[in-house]
């Protein structure tokens, strides 16, 4: 019987999800207390043969249907399935270091904790400059933000989320595992919910997961359009404002602001003062930031486009969020008239 079973959500991930397994195959956690679920949301690539290798070769590595495709389901499909005391969150974009299994382990015990989790490093798809401008938004406090991401101290602190967590499994089942409904933001949900009934979470900041990012503009601004559209789903969804943090919400805060004070002052001129000063103090300090950061490998110009692709993608999923909700509210008023 396993002692951990890592939970593995995948989706036509045939680039990255040998280096994921192998680097969990070199865990120091031995083969007979461990077992690898992956979960595969209808893979169009060659994800599945990949993964069927695998198994063919390691029998605790097993593949799993998501008909639904989507990560909360992924999750609770393996959770149910899952034999293991703990269970561990894993993605296939990432590699984990010898010891990350263990050290989750030991921390979960040592400190009495809910769930704890590791600081993730971007590391690079692959070395044009736009890759390199966007691991190095990623992992800037100008790009993200105060979070897992920018963590460079070695204190572990309580915190309100961790990435690719881990959890025993009944603490799992008791606060009624993933919620279904949400595309996005699950686990930031799941923390929160956790949070909430006197759960204790704990960052790890010398456990370290490398992430590769996406690696052009186009599809990193696709990838935070909808983690700002789901921002509000999830808000419209759950009926909690507590699911999110108030630092999810500073991107759609900033162009809001941008939107209004255009538009007004369509109408009342001084209104163009606001516009002009909020987008202009924004300009200056990311091109500052950009100068400086965009010497790690790329360009200003990258660098730059970098900056605003992550907060303009983000805040305009955000807003486009607020219309979705609108309509369906809308929909469902007129539906029950």
């Amino acid at each position: 019987m396993p002692k951990v079973s890592v939970i593995m959500p995948v989706l036509n991930e045939e680039k990255y999800i040998g280096k994921a397994l192998d680097s969990l195959l070199k865990t120091s956690i031995p083969p007979g207390e461990m077992e690898i679920l992956v979960i595969d949301g209808g893979s169009k690539d060659r994800t599945r043969e990949i993964v069927e290798k695998y198994c063919q070769r390691y029998p605790f590595i097993y593949l799993l249907e998501n008909p639904r495709k989507i990560v909360p389901v992924a999750m609770n499909i393996g959770i149910k399935r899952a034999r293991g005391e703990y269970v561990v969150r894993v993605d296939a974009h990432s590699i984990y270091p010898v010891d990350y299994i263990a050290q989750l382990l030991y921390y979960l015990e040592k400190l009495n904790a809910h769930n704890v989790g590791g600081r993730v490093v971007a590391k690079m798809g692959n070395n044009t400059p736009t890759a390199i401008a966007i691991t190095n938004t990623l992992k800037d406090k100008w790009g993200v933000g105060s979070s897992f991401r920018t963590v460079t101290d070695s204190e572990i602190r309580e915190v309100d989320t961790v990435p690719f967590g881990c959890y025993r499994k009944e603490t799992l089942e008791k606060i009624g595992l993933y919620d279904e409904r949400l595309v996005r933001n699950q686990d930031i949900e799941l923390n929160k919910r956790l949070i909430q009934k006197g759960g204790k979470i704990y960052l790890i900041p010398s456990i370290e997961i490398g992430y590769f990012p996406r690696t052009t503009f186009k599809a990193f601004w696709k990838n935070n359009f909808l983690n700002g559209y789901w921002n509000i789903l999830t808000l419209y969804y759950t009926g909690n404002f507590n699911s999110l943090s108030p630092r999810h919400f500073v991107p759609l805060t900033f162009v809001v602001t941008l939107v209004s004070s255009f538009l007004m002052g369509i109408f009342y001129s001084p209104f163009f003062y606001i516009f002009g000063i909020a987008l202009g103090s924004y300009l200056l300090i990311i091109g500052i930031r950009s100068w400086k950061v965009g010497k790690n490998g790329t360009n200003l110009f990258y660098q730059f486009w970098s900056f605003l692709t992550l907060h303009f993608s983000y805040g305009i999923g955000s807003l486009w969020g607020i219309i979705e909700v609108l309509r369906q509210s809308l929909k469902f008023n007129r539906a029950n008239k």
